[in-house]
């Protein structure tokens, strides 16, 4: 089964990605910044980390750059979940190390192609 952390601070965002993940099969653990991220994640291992951009105190772009310099994290895929939807911001994260990039408000069946994809 796959591990999933989500990095999400608007709880009705939170509620629709835990539904839809836990019927996809995958074991997730959930946290509301990017500080919460970084401590879980130097206690235990995930194979996906879905993470919020616009977080209270460390934003999803710095703890994503703190975890992957951790043990364990160089290869861990990174999606950024946004409402950062302009033009560039796509390359900007993915530029930024993360391997993929989703929009909100979610198109829930993109999200779960997407979420698929790493189902192993």
């Amino acid at each position: 089964m796959v591990k999933v952390l989500v990095v999400e601070d608007n709880p009705l965002n939170m509620e629709l990605i835990l539904e839809i993940l836990k019927s996809r099969n995958f074991v997730v653990d959930t946290v509301d910044d990017g500080e919460k991220a970084i401590k879980i994640t130097e206690k235990t291992s995930y194979d996906l980390i879905l993470m919020d951009i616009a977080l209270p105190g460390i934003d999803g772009v710095e703890a994503t750059r703190i975890i992957k310099s951790m043990p364990g994290y160089k290869n861990v895929p990174f999606v950024a979940l946004t409402a950062f939807a302009m033009a560039g911001d796509k390359e900007r994260l993915l530029n930024e190390g993360f391997t993929d990039y989703i929009s909100k408000p979610l198109d829930i069946q993109d999200f779960i192609k997407k979420m698929d994809k790493y189902r192993k």
